[in-house]
Order: C-alpha cells, then structure tokens, then sequence
C-alpha cells in the first residue's frame, strides 16, 4: 500500500486513482490535487457513512449558518460522536504529525521516568497496565490550555526543548479546535455568546495499546462514556479498534480516517444539554496485533461552577430540567464511588420536579 502525504496528515493511497502514476514524491498541480481532495473525501464519506457512523462536519464549511450548525447539532443529539476535517488552518498536518512522533518517543522513556508524571486528579497521570485495563497504557496531565500545566508535565518526564515546543503547540491548537465547536454548538442552539467553554480546563492523555496476537479479540479499553463535555481524538491513523454505541445499542466500528479528529460528547455534555445531547458509550478492542497510539483532550467543564442547562434550553417545549447542577469534580467523584463508567452517573443526577 503506497504511502502518499497531502494537506491532510499521511494516509494510506488506496482508492484515489484520479490521478495517474501518483508517488509518495509526486508534486500535484492545483487541479490534481482538488481531483485526490475528491477522493479523500469521498472515502471520508464511506467510513462515515450517514446512517451507519458518524458523521463529518466540514470546519471550514462555507455554506448557511442553519445548515451548517443543524448537521453539528443533529451529530450531537443522534450519535454523541462526529468527525471534524478542514481543520489544517488550526491544526497542521506537520504538528499532528509531530506531535505523533513526541507521543512514540515518550512511552520509550524508563518506568522510573514515566512514573514521575503524576496527575492532579486521581488516575490523571501516568496509568500503566491494570488488570481492568492489561493493554493500556498513557500519560495525562490536567489541563493543556494552562501554558504552566504544560510545562510542569514536560519537567516531570524530563522532555526536550523539541517535544516541549511541540506539546506546547500541539495543546494550543487542540483547545482552539474546542473553541470552534463551542462556538458552533451556540450557534445552532440559538443561545446568545460564543465563549461556552471560556476558563475550562482541558485534561490531556496519550493513550498506547499493547496488542499482541494473544489479544486479538480482547479488550483493550472497557465501555465506557466519557465523564467531561466534549473530547478530541487524534485517532491512530493505521490501526482501528474504536467503537461506538449506536441509539439502537449496538456497537459500530469507528474506522480510521487519515486526516480528520473524532469528536464525542461525555456526561456533562448531557447535563448542560438537557438530555438533548447523546453522551456515547465507546470501547477500544484488539483487531490486529499491532500497537496502537491516540491522542485524546478532554474539555472537562467549568473550573469551580456546577454546570446547567443555558436558560434558553429550558424554554418550551423543555421547561423541565432533567438533571441538578453539578460540578465536573463532584460529578467525577460520583463515578469513582459507584463504579459507574458508562453513564450509569446520569440516574443519580435526576431532578425531583
């Protein structure tokens, strides 16, 4: 399979062959290189299918701003979960592809090194294999949109200058893809301002997958929903592995798709929402025996505020709130307690009206 870079990130060249005798050295004329555009994205169209996964949002779409933000907001409500593309002005291929490579080089450090990133939250730096979770591995640190929090991960690991500008640019771009989708989801929902996630601190985890030919099959991450608002994934761009849940409860393959980022929706985005937002359950299984590396943000929500539903979404016909207000922190502590990781939180958080 020939290996071919363009504006996206590297991806596999299988099916663009509108362009003859294409090499990974070939320089592309503006009308040969909109012909592998086409193909990329019809290929996007087909591991994120309309019915049968998610969907794609074009970030740098430039059509009405109902249609535009209905297609985002119908993501949220039907699977939970989108793929965003078009987001190079933001989040460069070269910086993805960096950022990648700082990612393989620091799970290469010694244990000792590793065990030296420890997290603010419980569980949110280094976490090594467990018997819940024997393939994973990751890093974390608390929140990648503090430049200072950055750095205190990068002295914990002893990173170099490179990985350090890296990280820092990396975390920058990531937060700023957030800021966008804030600002969309406003739109969308008619409410008033655009700086929903202004203050909110960020978590940041790099995740590796030990598969081996034993564990194809086997889980590498249990069903779980995110506890945060909204995630940002830089999947693996080679080996898949990722599921989500559909509304009919069953399992869909999120398939890799070189040059875009996953997006998903956790229990705060359902709380905020009104129950109107889908908070998707997701596992990651064993395909191939092959490591696999991600890169997740995590917006988890407001600093020290309980979050609740914007006065405009509990207007007619939802006049009811769902949910009580909760902060993020309790919320997470609720999980822990009850050793609920699916959503299962959600129940507890019912409002007596």
């Amino acid at each position: 399979m020939v290996q071919t870079s363009y504006w996206f990130i590297t991806y596999p060249f299988r099916s663009y062959q509108t362009v003859p005798n294409l090499t990974p050295n070939t320089a592309l004329s503006f009308g040969e290189a909109l012909k592998v555009d086409r193909g990329l994205v019809s290929e996007m169209g087909s591991c994120c299918g309309e019915n049968t996964s998610p969907p794609a949002i074009d970030l740098q779409d430039g059509g009405s701003t109902p249609a535009r933000s209905r297609k985002l907001i119908e993501a949220c409500q039907e699977w939970g979960c989108f793929r965003v593309y078009n987001h190079n002005s933001i989040l460069p291929p070269s910086l993805a592809m960096e950022m990648k490579e700082v990612v393989r080089s620091l799970f290469d450090l010694p244990p000792e090194i590793k065990k030296r990133n420890a997290g603010v939250l419980p569980g949110g730096g280094y976490v090594g294999p467990t018997p819940a979770n024997p393939l994973y591995e990751a890093f974390g640190l608390y929140d990648m949109s503090s430049p200072p929090d950055v750095e205190a991960f990068c002295a914990q690991i002893h990173a170099s200058h490179h990985q350090r500008e890296t990280i820092m640019r990396y975390a920058k771009a990531v937060h700023e893809v957030m800021i966008v989708i804030g600002r969309r989801l406003c739109e969308g929902l008619g409410l008033k301002g655009d700086d929903l996630f202004e203050g909110w601190p960020c978590q940041f985890r790099i995740n590796k997958y030990h598969f081996t030919p034993e564990s194809v099959g086997s889980s590498g991450v249990q069903i779980h929903t995110d506890s945060g608002f909204l995630t940002v994934l830089q999947d693996d761009e080679s080996v898949g592995g990722l599921e989500v849940m559909n509304k009919s409860g069953e399992f869909v393959a999120v398939d890799p798709c070189p040059g875009t980022l996953l997006l998903n929706l956790g229990d705060m985005a359902t709380v905020w929402s009104n129950g109107r937002f889908c908070n998707v359950k997701h596992r990651v299984m064993c395909k191939e025996p092959t490591v696999r590396f991600s890169i997740a943000s995590f917006l988890l929500g407001p600093r020290e505020d309980a979050i609740q539903p914007p006065p405009e979404l509990l207007e007619p016909p939802h006049l009811r709130r769902l949910y009580v207000p909760i902060t993020y922190d309790k919320l997470r502590q609720l999980r822990l307690d009850n050793n609920m990781r699916a959503g299962e939180v959600l129940s507890l958080l019912l409002a007596e009206n």
